[in-house]
């Protein structure tokens, strides 16, 4: 029986008293509605006050929304039109800091007028999609915003300043303002994106086509900050994911939680309708309230039947309240079993990590978290929140309210093999070093039988999610790729030659380099890093890296050293160049191995078939056939040909020439010690298993393989 209950007690451990509290505070609430934002508008309707707003001279005509005036009987210069949703959108959760996701499609056109005062026709001045703070006074421009303002901000010196709201906002410039619009197009009608100011962040040039039907997609990826926008003017538009203009955007710091999104439009002296035909919108925000049942109708009955109602009712609810309460003391009672309970097994657990907090402390910089600190932060590790995973366990992004900061939370699971060495390896090491293109380490905590370690939150995610892109993301430009590379050559560096002693990574890879909010490459991921000193040249050790990413030399010899982390560098420098994953078994058989590929295309004198396709042409020459040639020159097969981190700096710098390299890819052949069984092992610059056949060593191997090192062949002879 005492066994029966012991197992009882067990399983109900492991159940998840969270669920429990939350069905027992739900017999408290008589309803909860949650609902995020969606609505597809077709047919504007001037009369539909309850789900559009109408501002200064919009108007509706034949179910299509009018941004400015539109009438034969009015004068049609120096209109001003709002439009916009009659109720809030949330765009962020004071309590958790949380985004919303949010996408929206409309259909427009812009119609050309004769301006009657010049005789001519010429565009003027455009629209924009906005959002600014809900209230009734954004439901119109504000004062002096006419003309290239586009009803968004007043452009005079006497505006009032309690109109002024901050504002985030695309629009649709169709006519050149020297003032505010960046002239730098051969056709002045651009795309923009503005931020409390007309003045453009980014901008991309549009070629408005008169009375023809556009398709607009602006979305908003809370994860990356990314709002993008794609414009079309097919017939049958398709959204592919790929954009026209795209711009880093934190919208959490500008706009307030509650947000009014719409349109606004302005002309000035020159002429053009701005015609909105259909609108849809869609938010992922869930947005909670509690809803309290309406009171019955108040139905006359005689007195006598109200006093026994009465009667019955109060016998009712004082039932009802008695259940609740002792529904209340026994969860209550319950929870704190269970909490006690799972507190016990912890500690138990936390023992076997065997992990010396003053170790640690000594450490500058990092602090020491706890275990309910991070829990709170990441929403107790919700699937939602969960940014990637890895054989060591899953990456959480978390909001710290007392430093005001977003994180990422790497929890260690506890199946992981090297979960405590690399979590040990990861602290001591990183803490201690202090560089802009290094993922800066913010705290550490194990508690709970959980190793976790806190990282500043890198918005834009890894640079394999940006190359191996889906449809969410747009293409990494050539000018961002090149300085990613600059930067993770710079990381290396100082690992390698400016730390004071040498850092020897051993897991360089695209999915361990980090892209902060511009977009500037952060290398992360030290829990197999290891420190030698300056005078050594290597460290013997287990097998570890990823495939792909490993040395050819590192199977044979076990020898982590500044070489195999410059031959991992070049992987990375020839992913970024071609867009492409370092073995694809997809491809066809040429082209499975990424760096045999392009060195046979170096060969050919063609090196630039292995571009990145998706960059469209548009890349600087002689950078990109600089970071091919640093990447297979960094990759050579024989780590003693290899350059040093500095020497491939210099070289991106275009401040040495670039390397002769062998026209055909050379394979090394490593011999063993004589002492060892007498093989020897052809490997590649990359395979997964290295090939033996047995034989006797000859003389000159012999004496080549004092340790083991590679003879170098042709790969045609092998």
């Amino acid at each position: 029986m005492s066994r029966y209950i012991h197992s009882l007690g067990s399983s109900l451990c492991s159940i998840n008293y969270n669920y429990i509290f939350q069905i027992i505070v739900s017999l408290l609430v008589f309803a909860v509605h949650v609902e995020s934002l969606t609505f597809n508008i077709t047919y504007f309707d001037i009369n539909d006050a309850k789900n559009i707003s109408y501002g200064n001279d919009s108007t509706v005509a034949d179910g299509v929304l009018q941004l400015t005036r539109n009438r034969v009987d009015a004068e049609l210069k120096h209109s001003v039109g709002r439009a916009s949703y009659s109720q809030p959108v949330r765009l962020w959760d004071r309590n958790t800091n949380e985004t919303t996701n949010f996408s929206t499609h409309f259909s427009f056109n812009i119609t050309q007028l004769e301006n009657e005062s010049t005789i001519d026709y010429s565009y003027g001045d455009g629209f924009a999609f906005f959002l600014t703070a809900f209230n009734e006074s954004t439901v119109y421009a504000p004062e002096y915003s006419g003309g290239g303002s586009l009803g968004l901000i007043c452009n005079n010196e006497n505006c009032n300043v309690a109109s002024k709201h901050p504002f985030v906002a695309v629009e649709f410039d169709t006519f050149n303002n020297d003032k505010f619009d960046p002239g730098i197009y051969e056709t002045y009608t651009h795309l923009g994106v503005d931020v409390n100011s007309v003045n453009s962040t980014v901008s991309s040039p549009w070629s408005v086509r008169n009375g023809t039907t556009a398709n607009v997609w602006i979305t908003y990826d809370s994860s990356t900050m990314n709002l993008s926008v794609y414009l079309t003017y097919d017939d049958h538009p398709v959204f592919t994911g790929k954009y026209n203009l795209s711009q880093m955007i934190n919208l959490r710091t500008i706009l307030p939680d509650e947000v009014r999104v719409g349109f606004s439009s302005a002309t000035g002296d020159s002429l053009e309708l701005h015609t909105i035909l259909s609108w849809e919108f869609n938010s992922t925000l869930e947005d909670t309230q509690i809803s309290v049942p309406t009171p019955a109708q108040n139905y006359t009955t005689p007195l006598s039947t109200r006093k026994s109602q009465s009667k019955r009712k109060a016998a009712i609810v004082d039932g009802v309240l008695a259940s609740i309460s002792v529904l209340l003391v026994i969860g209550l009672g319950f929870i704190v079993f269970l909490r006690w309970q799972r507190r016990s097994r912890e500690r138990s657990s936390e023992m076997t990590y065997d992990v010396d907090d003053d170790d640690f402390d000594k450490e500058t910089g990092p602090k020491r978290f706890t275990y309910n600190e991070l829990s709170h932060a990441t929403n107790n590790f919700s699937e939602e929140r969960k940014l990637g995973e890895g054989g060591f366990g899953g990456v959480y992004r978390g909001f710290l309210t007392d430093l005001d900061r977003e994180i990422a939370v790497k929890k260690i699971s506890r199946e992981s093999k090297q979960g405590k060495k690399e979590y040990m390896s990861e602290v001591r090491i990183i803490s201690r070093l202090r560089h802009k293109n290094l993922v800066q380490l913010l705290g550490w905590c194990h508690e709970r039988g959980g190793l976790l370690l806190v990282y500043e939150f890198m918005p834009n995610g890894s640079l394999d999610s940006h190359l191996y892109r889906g449809k969410t993301k747009s293409v990494l430009q050539w000018t961002i790729r090149y300085n990613i590379a600059q930067g993770l050559a710079s990381a290396l560096l100082y690992l390698h030659e400016e730390w004071e002693q040498c850092v020897l990574h051993r897991d360089i890879k695209s999915s361990n380099v980090m892209l902060d909010i511009d977009y500037n490459a952060k290398l992360g991921d030290f829990g197999l890093a290891r420190l030698v000193d300056h005078s050594t040249t290597s460290q013997t050790t287990l097998l570890a890296g990823t495939l792909g990413y490993l040395a050819p030399e590192v199977f044979n010899t076990g020898k982590a050293s500044r070489e195999a982390d410059v031959y991992s560098f070049g992987v990375v420098a020839l992913e970024i160049a071609c867009g492409r994953q370092p073995i694809d078994d997809k491809e066809e058989p040429t082209r499975v191995k990424m760096v045999e590929w392009v060195w046979n295309l170096y060969g050919k004198g063609c090196l630039l078939e292995a571009v990145d396709i998706e960059l469209e042409g548009e890349f600087d020459t002689q950078q990109i056939k600089c970071l091919l040639m640093v990447g297979l020159w960094c990759c050579h097969p024989d780590h003693a040909y290899r350059p040093t981190i500095r020497q491939a700096i210099n070289v991106l710098k275009l401040e040495s020439p670039l390397p002769s390299l062998p026209l055909k890819f050379p394979v090394p052949i490593y011999c063993s010690s004589p002492t060892s069984v007498d093989s020897f092992y052809i490997s590649s610059s990359y395979s997964g298993i290295t090939s033996s056949s047995s034989g006797t060593t000859n003389s000159s191997c012999q004496q080549v393989a004092s340790g083991t090192s590679p003879l170098l062949y042709d790969s045609s002879n092998v």
